[in-house]
């Protein structure tokens, strides 16, 4: 197969394309990678278009030294907040990430916060560095969790290990996630893209039918998947508006500005 290589910048995501296997960074730094409807945007086309793409093998997402993604950005927050309903580019990554037949391998070093979080559950490997920290505080914001992790989390972690996470607010260490089945493996953060480029070429050179079927009968529950997803945006959305997320986020803005 040949190794061709394909290189572009898009509303702060970079694609790499590296002959069977296609890297997505998440490259906004100052914001410390925090979304925005242009980059959910970018991620869902080039996930869609990745999994119609019968040469491409492997699909990896990653973020910069010391930060993966800081979840939602908070102006998209207030914004939404104040528009009354959730960006259609939110629900289709949300989609793109589930119905994805490609096998993802998230590659995380640093703070991977809210759906910096919960998109670990849509991946099929995920290697994190030792000083990775996990964390959803959609409730300490006066919102509700997303991208089916209601409904994924308790499924892998197990009903206490997920409501202490998502609910309570706990932020998980790297070696906590392991422990939790969220990851598969630590490494050092100069050793996590070797690691990563070395299981994806393994993946890249197997049975590319045999590993989408093999994955596909690993998701079976995708329509429930989406469901829930529909419906957490739907309240998500509603709970944007609500007096406590108000408050809440003013706190929150408050302790953000400089004194």
């Amino acid at each position: 197969m040949p190794q061709t290589t394909n290189q572009t910048i898009t509303s702060h995501v970079l694609n790499d394309r590296q002959g069977p296997v296609l890297t997505l960074t998440i490259n906004r730094p100052e914001k410390k990678n925090a979304l925005t409807g242009e980059m959910y945007e970018s991620l869902a086309n080039a996930i869609t278009a990745g999994a119609e793409d019968e040469s491409l093998r492997v699909i990896i997402i990653k973020g910069g030294e010391g930060c993966f993604c800081a979840g939602n950005d908070i102006g998209d927050f207030l914004k939404i907040a104040k528009d009354g309903m959730l960006p259609t580019s939110i629900l289709k990554f949300l989609k793109a990430l589930a119905a994805n037949p490609k096998p993802l391998i998230l590659a995380i070093d640093g703070v991977a916060v809210g759906i910096g979080t919960t998109m670990c559950f849509h991946a099929d490997l995920i290697y994190a560095t030792e000083r990775s920290i996990f964390s959803t505080p959609f409730l300490d914001l006066g919102l509700i969790p997303e991208a089916a992790s209601s409904y994924l989390m308790p499924k892998t972690m197990g009903h206490v290990r997920a409501f202490e996470m998502l609910v309570l607010g706990e932020s998980f260490t790297a070696k906590d996630a392991k422990s939790a089945g969220i990851i598969n493996d630590i490494t050092s953060p100069e050793e996590l893209a070797p690691m990563v480029e070395r299981v994806a070429a393994r993946l890249a050179a197997k049975p590319a039918g045999a590993v989408r079927i093999a994955k596909q009968l690993m998701r079976l529950d995708l329509e429930i998947v989406e469901k829930v997803m529909e419906k957490e945006c739907e309240l998500f959305a509603a709970q944007l508006k609500s007096p406590e997320a108000e408050a809440a986020f003013s706190a929150f803005l408050s302790k953000s500005k400089p004194s």
